[in-house]
C-alpha cells in the first residue's frame, strides 16, 4: 500500500509555477523568481475571460510575501501595453483585443503618431485623438482605417502612463483666465491655471506648471504654477527652458551630494594598493580650449619598429559604486550635456572637474589601456590594468598643432620639453591612419561651428571650428583604446554595451543609388555595401564642386549609432566590434565598460541588470541631450538674426522638404526656411529620392546644394524659426 501511495505521488503533476516554461530563466535572474510575463499572458489566455487579480494570484500560486513584487510586475505589463484592466479592474490580454501599445509622438501642427512598442509601422493619430493625450504619453490603441493620405489611423482606448507631469511655458492672462502656453510646440494643449495658483507670476513670464488634471476628450489640462523662471529674453533663459522642456535632470539628489561631499579632495595612499605607478611617464592631456573635465591622458614610446601607446582613462568606477546615489544620478542622466557657456555634468563637480579629472601635476587614479602598435597601425598586443598617473601638462589642440604641424613650429616654455613625446604620438597617429585607410573607415569632412558671445550671453558672431591633425591624433588614440576594450570583453565572453552603427536600410540604399545615378556615380558593394565602398566614393568626390551636396546625401543614408548588447559592428568606423571606454566622466556606458573590465581582471562577472534596457536608455539620453542643445543653439541663432530682418544673403540649400527648402547662409552658419508658397507661381512636386522640388509648369527646380539668394523676412523666437523669401521674388 505504501509503495502504491508513493508511486501515485510521483505521478502528480508539477506545481503550476514549475510548469512555467521560463521558470529557469527567472530563477537565474532573481533569487525569488516570479511567474514570467509570458506565463502570465498564457494563463490569462487560457481563462478566455477577464480575470480578477485575486483569482490570477491563486492560479499562479503567488505567495503572500510575493504579492507586492507580483503587483509591480503586473503594473509594468500594463504600462507596456501587454495587459489591460476593464472598468471592474479585471485583467485582459491586449493582443486578444487587437490593441496596440506604444508611445505618442506629437507633431506641432496638432496631429500625432503612435509608435508601437513592437517596432511596427507608426499609426496616425488625428487632432481629435491628440486632445486626449500629450507628447510621449504611453497608450493602448485600436488600429482603424486609413486617412485620405493613405496613413493607417488609430483610436486611443486607454492612456497607460502619463509622460508630462510638469510643463514649462509662457504665462498669459486672457479675460480673467490664466493660461500657460507650452514652450514645447508638440504640447498643443493650453494649460489652465487653477484659481489662486499663479505663484505670484506675471503675464509674459516663463513658468513651470505642475499638472493636477491631465487632458481628456472634453477637458483641457489644469495645473498650478510651481516655478517662476523670469523674462523670456533674460540671460540663460533659453537653457532653463530646454532643461525643463526635455526633462533633463539638472540638480543632483541630496544623497548624491552628501556622498560626493564625503569623498576626499585628493588621491589617498590607501587608494594606490594594487595599482601600477605610471607617474614618471610623461602622460599629457590634449583637449579643447574651454574643457574642464579631462577623461583621458596619452603617452607614447618606441617599441621595436612600432610603438607602445598608453591611453589612461579617469578611474570613475573607483569612486562611483554600482547602485549608490552617485551611480543612480549618473544612470538617470546618461551623459553630460554641453550647452553653449554651460555644462550639465553627469557627475557632481567635485568628481567631474576635481577628483576624477586628470588635471595636471596631481596624482590621479586611472584605468590604463597599454597597447603595442605596429608600423602598419595594427594593435599587436593590449593590456588593461589599474594605475596611478600624474599628468605632466594640460595641452590644447591648437598648441599641439602649432608645435607639430606649423612651419616653423611654435612651442612655448611648457610644451617645449614635451615636443619629443608629441612627435612619437604623431608617429603612432600616422601608423593608425594607415590602418584606418586599409579598413576603409568613413571620414566625412563636416564643418562645425562655435558661438562667440557678448557680455549679455547672446551671440556676437558664429565662427567655423578648424579641425586640425591634433584633434585627429587624439581621436585615433581613443579609437584604439575603445576597440581594445570591446575585444577584451568579447574574447572573454563578458556582456558589454557595444556602440553599434548599422549600414543603410534597403530603402535608403535604393534611394541613394537612384540619386547618385543622376550624377553618373555609383556606390560599390551591391546590396550590402561596406564602409570601404563609401570611403572610396568619398575620395573620388573630393575635387568636385558639388562635393558638399554629395557628401550630405551619403551621410543621410546611414543609420544613427546606438548602444546595444547585441554586437553588429560599427559600419562607419569599419570595426567588427566597438565600444565606448574613454569618457566615463561624461558618458554612463563608458563607466559600465570600466566596471566590466575590472570584474574580468578580478575573475568575476559584472551585471548591471538588463544590458538591453540600459542600451535603450543611454541611447535615449544621448538623443535627449542632442535635442536640448539643438533647441538652445536654434534660439540663440534666432536672437542673433532679429535685427537683420530685411537684409539679403547668399546661401546653399541644406535640405529639401515637401513644404519648402532650408537655406544655410554663407559665413553666418544660420539656417532658415523658404516656404513652398514663396518659390514662385507654380505647383512644386517633391522628389525625396533626388532631394529636389520641381515645378510642374515652369520647370524650375530647387535641389539640395543649389546656390540661392534670399531675404530675411521673419524671425520667430518662440517657435525657433527663421523665414526667408527668394531675393528675386522680394
Amino acid at each position: 500500500m505504501k509503495t502504491r501511495r508513493r508511486a501515485s505521488a510521483e505521478r502528480q503533476p508539477r506545481g503550476r509555477r514549475e510548469r512555467d516554461p521560463h521558470h529557469a530563466r527567472e530563477s537565474q535572474r532573481y533569487e525569488a523568481p516570479l511567474p514570467s510575463r509570458e506565463y502570465i499572458l498564457t494563463t490569462l489566455e487560457e481563462e478566455a475571460v477577464p480575470v480578477d487579480e485575486k483569482r490570477l494570484i491563486r492560479l499562479l500560486e503567488v505567495k503572500d510575501e510575493e504579492r507586492d513584487a507580483f503587483a509591480r510586475r503586473l503594473g509594468a505589463m500594463e504600462r507596456d501595453g501587454q495587459i489591460l484592466r476593464n472598468r471592474k479592474g479585471a485583467l485582459l490580454v491586449a493582443e486578444r483585443l487587437s490593441l496596440i501599445a506604444g508611445r505618442v509622438a506629437a507633431h506641432p501642427d496638432g496631429f500625432g503618431f503612435l509608435e508601437p512598442d513592437d517596432g511596427s509601422a507608426s499609426l496616425f493619430l488625428s487632432p481629435a485623438e491628440m486632445r486626449k493625450v500629450m507628447h510621449r504619453d504611453r497608450v493602448v490603441a485600436r488600429p482603424g482605417g486609413f486617412d485620405r493620405r493613405g496613413r493607417r489611423e488609430a483610436t486611443i482606448v486607454e492612456v497607460t502612463e502619463r509622460a508630462q507631469s510638469r510643463v514649462v511655458g509662457h504665462l498669459h492672462h486672457e479675460r480673467g483666465i490664466w493660461i500657460v502656453a507650452a514652450a514645447d510646440r508638440r504640447v498643443q494643449h493650453d494649460i489652465l491655471v487653477e484659481p489662486g495658483a499663479t505663484g505670484g507670476a506675471k503675464a509674459g513670464q516663463i513658468v513651470t506648471v505642475e499638472l493636477v488634471t491631465q487632458p481628456g476628450p472634453h477637458a483641457q489640462p489644469i495645473g498650478r504654477i510651481v516655478e517662476v523662471l523670469g523674462g523670456y529674453d533674460d540671460p540663460g533663459m533659453e537653457i532653463e527652458i530646454a532643461l525643463r522642456k526635455h526633462a533633463l535632470p539638472f540638480e543632483f539628489s541630496r544623497d548624491a551630494e552628501r556622498l560626493a561631499a564625503k569623498l576626499p579632495d585628493k588621491v589617498r595612499k590607501t587608494d594606490l594598493a594594487g595599482r601600477r605607478d605610471l607617474r614618471d611617464l610623461a602622460l599629457v592631456t590634449i583637449d579643447g580650449e574651454t574643457a574642464k573635465d579631462f577623461d583621458d591622458a596619452v603617452y607614447c614610446e618606441r617599441s621595436g619598429k612600432g610603438f607602445r601607446l598608453i591611453v589612461a582613462i579617469a578611474d570613475v568606477s573607483h569612486y562611483v559604486a554600482p547602485g549608490d546615489a552617485l551611480d543612480e544620478d549618473a544612470r538617470n542622466r546618461g551623459n553630460s550635456v554641453y550647452f553653449p557657456r554651460r555644462v550639465i555634468p553627469m557627475l557632481p563637480e567635485k568628481l567631474s572637474n576635481g577628483l576624477c579629472s586628470l588635471n595636471p601635476e596631481v596624482d590621479r587614479l586611472a584605468m590604463a589601456c597599454d597597447m603595442i602598435i605596429t608600423p602598419r597601425g595594427e594593435i599587436a598586443e593590449y593590456e588593461f590594468y589599474s594605475a596611478v598617473i600624474c599628468s605632466h601638462a594640460r595641452l590644447t589642440y591648437n598648441r599641439v598643432a602649432a608645435a607639430l604641424y606649423e612651419t616653423p613650429p611654435r612651442s612655448d616654455s611648457e610644451i617645449r620639453p614635451l615636443v619629443g613625446q608629441l612627435q612619437l604620438l604623431d608617429g603612432v597617429f600616422r601608423a593608425l591612419l594607415k590602418a584606418r585607410e586599409k579598413r576603409g573607415a568613413i571620414d566625412f569632412d563636416t564643418v562645425e561651428t562655435e558661438l562667440k558671445f557678448d557680455a549679455r550671453g547672446k551671440i556676437e558672431r558664429i565662427v567655423p571650428v578648424v579641425r586640425n591633425d591634433a584633434h585627429r591624433l587624439i581621436e585615433e588614440c581613443m579609437l584604439a583604446a575603445n576597440v581594445s576594450a570591446s575585444a577584451f570583453l568579447q574574447e572573454r565572453k563578458h556582456h558589454a554595451l557595444y556602440r553599434i552603427h548599422e549600414g543603410p536600410t534597403v530603402e535608403k540604399l535604393a534611394a541613394l543609388r537612384e540619386f547618385l545615378k543622376g550624377f553618373g556615380l555609383q556606390l560599390g558593394g551591391g546590396d550590402e555595401p561596406h564602409a570601404k565602398d563609401y570611403a572610396t566614393l568619398l575620395e573620388k568626390l573630393k575635387r568636385r564642386p558639388d562635393v558638399q551636396l554629395l557628401q550630405t546625401v551619403l551621410l543621410r543614408s546611414l543609420q544613427q549609432a546606438v548602444y546595444s548588447p547585441e554586437n553588429v559592428g560599427h559600419f562607419g568606423l569599419a570595426y567588427e566590434h566597438y565600444t565606448h571606454f574613454t569618457s566615463p566622466i561624461r558618458r554612463y556606458p563608458d563607466l559600465l565598460i570600466h566596471r566590466a573590465i575590472k570584474a574580468v581582471l578580478a575573475g568575476e562577472r559584472y551585471d548591471p541588470g538588463g544590458w538591453a534596457d540600459l542600451g535603450k536608455h543611454c541611447s535615449a539620453t544621448e538623443r535627449r541631450a542632442d535635442e536640448a542643445t539643438r533647441d538652445v543653439v536654434t534660439w540663440l541663432k534666432c536672437y542673433f538674426m532679429q535685427d537683420k530682418v530685411g537684409e539679403a544673403f547668399e546661401g546653399s540649400i541644406s535640405a529639401v522638404t515637401s513644404f519648402g527648402i532650408f537655406v544655410a547662409l554663407d559665413g553666418i552658419y544660420v539656417e532658415g526656411l523658404v516656404h513652398i508658397s514663396e518659390l514662385g507661381a507654380d505647383y512644386f512636386e517633391h522628389d525625396a529620392s533626388r532631394h529636389v522640388l520641381r515645378g510642374s509648369r515652369a520647370g524650375r527646380s530647387f535641389r539640395l546644394g543649389d546656390r540661392v539668394r534670399v531675404k530675411l523676412v521673419r524671425v520667430d523666437l518662440e517657435a525657433g524659426r527663421i523665414d526667408f523669401v527668394l531675393a528675386e521674388a522680394a
